[in-house]
C-alpha cells in the first residue's frame, strides 16, 4: 500500500464535494460503454495477446481508482462489469481501440486489501499478474518478496508537503519550509511510520521538534491549524480539493514535491514476481508497449477515462472521494509538474539505473531500522528491466 495514503472519508462538516458520490454497496454492474480505450481515436495494428498472456490479465493497484491510475483504466474495453463487493472492473483488455484477445482485471488497493503491502498481496495471490510496486516499497522488501518494475508510467511522485502560503511565505524547499515552521511552532504532519520522513529527519532536511505523525487523512486538523501547520499531500489532489472541495479552507496551498530533497522512488511501477519474470517475458514483450501507449493517450484525453474511474468510486463506495474534476486536476499536473515525462531517453516508462543505484544506497539504512528485508548486496538491476519498452512511444511533451 501507500506508506503516504489519501484523502480517505473526510468529515462532512468539512467538505463539499463537487460530485455526491452515491454508489452501490455491492454487486455488480456494467460500465459506460463510452469509457476508457473504446472511445479511443488512436489507430494502429492489432495486437493479439491471447496464447502469451494470461487470459485475464489482473493488475493489483496500491489505492483506489484515481487520476494517476488513468493508464490502467485507459486499456479497458467497452462496457466493463464492475464488481462493486471486491473493489474490481474487468473488461477486454484494448489497445489500438481493438480487443487485444484476453480481459484486464483492475483491482482497487488500500482499504480493498487491508491497506496490506502491493507485493505482499502478489505474493500471497499468485493469480495476480502485475502490482504497482514503488522503488521504495521494492527496495524495502527485496529480500523476501522481491519484485521487477517492467514500466514506469510516471518519472516522479507526486508526493508533497503542502502548506498555507500566506502564512509561509519564499520558502525555497522543504528543509526552507521547516526552518519556517520551527520558528512559528508549527508542525508537519504526515502518517505515522512513513519511510520518507524517517529519511528527511536522518538527512537532517527536517527537525524531529517538528514532525507530527498524527495525520488521518482528512483536512480536519489541517484546517482547525488555520495555517500554521504543513501537511503530507498530492500535488495531482490535495490543492484541487482543498481549495474547491473542502468548504471549511477554499483557498489556495502551496507545497513542495519531496522528490525534490533527494528521496525518489518512481512511483507505482508496474511490476512483477522477479521468478516469474522470465515466464511472462513473452507476454511482457507484446503487453508493455500496449500500457506505454495506453498512457500516451490517457494523458491526451483524460476525460472518458476520468468518468469511468469516477463511476467505480462511486460503486465501490468505500468512503474515498474522488470525482472527474480532480481527474482533470491530476492529468493536468502530471504534465506541467514534470510527473509524467519521458525521461532522458525521449520514450515513456524507463528506470535509470543510477536514480535507482543512488535510491539504493539512501533507503537501505532507512529500512534496515524501520522493520524492511533488504536483499544483501541489492543491485539497481535486482529491481527493473526496461527490455520490454518500445523507444517509440513517447508522451511528446
Amino acid at each position: 500500500m501507500r506508506t503516504t495514503t489519501r484523502i480517505g472519508a473526510v468529515t462532512a462538516a468539512l467538505t463539499v464535494t463537487a460530485l455526491a458520490l452515491t454508489g452501490c454497496a455491492s454487486g455488480s454492474a456494467s460500465g459506460s460503454s463510452t469509457t476508457a480505450a473504446s472511445a479511443a481515436t488512436a489507430t494502429g495494428p492489432k495486437v493479439d495477446l491471447s496464447g502469451t498472456c494470461p487470459a485475464t490479465v489482473v493488475v493489483q493497484t496500491d489505492w483506489n481508482p484515481e487520476g494517476e491510475h488513468g493508464h490502467l483504466y485507459q486499456m479497458l474495453g467497452p462496457n466493463p462489469t464492475i464488481d462493486a463487493s471486491g473493489k474490481t472492473v474487468t473488461g477486454d483488455l484494448y489497445a489500438n481501440g481493438k480487443p487485444t484477445g484476453v480481459k484486464l482485471e483492475i483491482r482497487a488497493g488500500g482499504p480493498a486489501i487491508g491497506y496490506s503491502k502491493v507485493s505482499s498481496q502478489m505474493y500471497q495471490d499468485k493469480s495476480i499478474t502485475l502490482g504497482y510496486v514503488s522503488t521504495d516499497e521494492a527496495v524495502q522488501f527485496s529480500g523476501k518478496l522481491p519484485t521487477t518494475a517492467v514500466f514506469a508510467e510516471n518519472d516522479q511522485s507526486p508526493f508533497v508537503i503542502m502548506y498555507d502560503p500566506s502564512k509561509y511565505k519564499d520558502v525555497d524547499s522543504i528543509k526552507d519550509l521547516g526552518k519556517q515552521l520551527e520558528e512559528k511552532k508549527g508542525v508537519v504532519r504526515y502518517f505515522n511510520g512513513a519511510s520518507y520522513m524517517s529519511y528527511l529527519e536522518s538527512a537532517g532536511i527536517l527537525p524531529k521538534s517538528i514532525l507530527d505523525g498524527s495525520y488521518d487523512g482528512t483536512p480536519a486538523k489541517f484546517v482547525s491549524a488555520g495555517g500554521k501547520d504543513a501537511q503530507q499531500g498530492f500535488a495531482t489532489a490535495e490543492p484541487y480539493i482543498y481549495q474547491n472541495q473542502v468548504a471549511a479552507w477554499g483557498k489556495k496551498v502551496a507545497y513542495k514535491l519531496v522528490s525534490s530533497t533527494g528521496w525518489n522512488p518512481y512511483p507505482e511501477t508496474m511490476s512483477v514476481r522477479t521468478g516469474e519474470l522470465s515466464k511472462l517475458s513473452p507476454c511482457l514483450k507484446q503487453l508493455v508497449p500496449v500500457m506505454q501507449q495506453a498512457d500516451v493517450d490517457y494523458l491526451k484525453s483524460p476525460g472518458a477515462t476520468n468518468d469511468l474511474i469516477t463511476q467505480l468510486v462511486q460503486q465501490y463506495n468505500n468512503g474515498w472521494t474522488y470525482d472527474s474534476k480532480v481527474g482533470a486536476f491530476a492529468a493536468k499536473q502530471m504534465k506541467s509538474l514534470g510527473i509524467a515525462t519521458d525521461g532522458d531517453n525521449g520514450y515513456v516508462g524507463d528506470l535509470d539505473e543510477k536514480r535507482v543505484t543512488d535510491f539504493i544506497e539512501k533507503a537501505t539504512p532507512v529500512f534496515a531500522g524501520d522493520g524492511g528485508d533488504v536483499k544483501s548486496g541489492l543491485q539497481a538491476s535486482d529491481l527493473y528491466t526496461n527490455e520490454f519498452l518500445d523507444k517509440k512511444v513517447s508522451l511528446g511533451f
